[in-house]
């Protein structure tokens, strides 16, 4: 791996280029994070210690494009738990191994409520979206394996191959999840009394939990960003990790639903698919364009890394991402119109 404090680092691939592909490679990261340097705002998650002891300084990025190359500055190779940011690579884990039928287990619409909700669909008992808690805990049960062990693996494997190298599970953080995750259980189990979980209880929340416990960096991260981006093949050495038609239905939520009642207002400010998480990280796949990471722990409202959001738009003005922009971008000359 090249030094994170490199503005670029070699290409892994040799791919076709473009003009967008070349103004990526451009993008001054090193200068995108120190625009954020001063910004104290947020607080860090204290939902468990590990995610309490979070280092609030800390702030990273990292970008990967089509042709393999990956551009990081600051803590990109610091590890950190990667939560809720796994929700969307579950959800493609779930769609391809039930060859697309978790579209029957788990809605796909936002709800304006926050990750842990209590709810479920009205009438039918499925979660309403696979990004919030209750989604994910079912499209977890919904990946292959006979067994918790055996469908642990299988994530552990599928969550590598979106990476493009060997990931672990942080133990310590996994086991505090499982303990301290009392919502999560309470969910499993309404899920079981609705009969839409078809696993028992238990065992969908380790499988969870142990997924969310998974160690990334916002090198890493990126890169599983990136292989979403590219249609579900790794950029980096061209293997397929899923198909088109799954990386499509990933972005497509993760667009409507991945920073939970907050998703509205990403979409209209920085305007790219992504999935936020209470460690800090934030997920970014701008599909043909790019994947994306972002860290820093400290938190808003939404539960959204502060210095990340900012870092994320920056990134996104900066290079044109925003999925519903014009030419020339935004305007001073528009503020005043509705």
């Amino acid at each position: 791996m090249t030094p994170p404090g490199s503005a670029a680092h070699d290409a892994r691939h040799d791919a076709p280029r473009d003009a967008r592909h070349d103004a990526a490679h451009a993008l001054d990261v090193d200068r995108l994070l120190a625009g954020v340097a001063e910004d104290d705002g947020g607080v860090v998650d204290d939902s468990i210690p590990q995610l309490a002891d979070a280092d609030p300084s800390l702030a990273g990025i990292a970008v990967v494009t089509p042709d393999g190359r990956t551009h990081a500055a600051g803590d990109s190779a610091h590890p950190f738990s990667i939560q809720s940011a796994v929700k969307p690579f579950l959800f493609a884990l779930a769609l391809a191994d039930t060859s697309g039928d978790a579209l029957d287990a788990v809605g796909i619409e936002p709800t304006g409520e926050s990750f842990d909700a209590i709810k479920l669909e009205s009438g039918t008992g499925r979660p309403p979206n696979p990004m919030v808690n209750a989604g994910a805990i079912l499209t977890a049960s919904l990946v292959r394996g006979s067994t918790l062990e055996e469908r642990t693996q299988r994530i552990l494997q599928g969550l590598s191959a979106f990476a493009g190298r060997d990931l672990e599970v942080d133990e310590e953080v996994a086991e505090s999840e499982r303990l301290l995750g009392d919502r999560n259980h309470a969910l499993a189990h309404l899920m079981r009394s609705e009969g839409t979980l078809h696993v028992s209880a238990d065992d969908a929340v380790a499988a969870y939990v142990r997924a969310c416990a998974v160690l990334v960096t916002a090198e890493s991260l990126a890169a599983m960003g990136a292989t979403l981006a590219c249609g579900g093949r790794d950029p980096s050495t061209g293997s397929r990790v899923v198909s088109r038609a799954v990386a499509r239905d990933v972005v497509s939520v993760m667009a409507t639903c991945g920073v939970y009642d907050g998703s509205g207002r990403w979409m209209r400010r920085v305007g790219v698919p992504a999935k936020s998480s209470v460690s800090g990280a934030i997920v970014l796949s701008a599909p043909d364009r790019l994947g994306a990471a972002v860290f820093s722990p400290p938190l808003d409202d939404q539960g959204t890394s502060v210095r990340g959001a900012r870092l994320a738009q920056g990134l996104a003005d900066g290079l044109g991402l925003h999925a519903f922009g014009f030419a020339g971008g935004a305007r001073d000359s528009d503020a005043g119109s509705l």
